[in-house]
């Protein structure tokens, strides 16, 4: 048996509920794609902590707003 684990699952669904909340769906949904390749490169520097990569992704979405 064979168990994928994915570090990002939880990252990305807490900044979807977060956004959902603040009421940033729109901006969740648009910025998706970029949001896992930004992700992708914090893990690949290093960042294993869901934490951190949960706040950074957050302060990514608002960005640019």
């Amino acid at each position: 048996m064979h168990t994928q684990i994915n570090i990002f699952d939880k990252p990305i669904e807490r900044i979807r509920k977060t956004c959902q909340l603040m009421g940033l769906d729109a901006d969740f949904d648009r910025k998706l794609p970029e949001l896992e390749t930004y992700l992708e490169e914090l893990v690949a520097n290093g960042e294993t902590s869901e934490e951190r990569l949960t706040l950074s992704g957050l302060t990514f979405v608002k960005q640019g707003r």
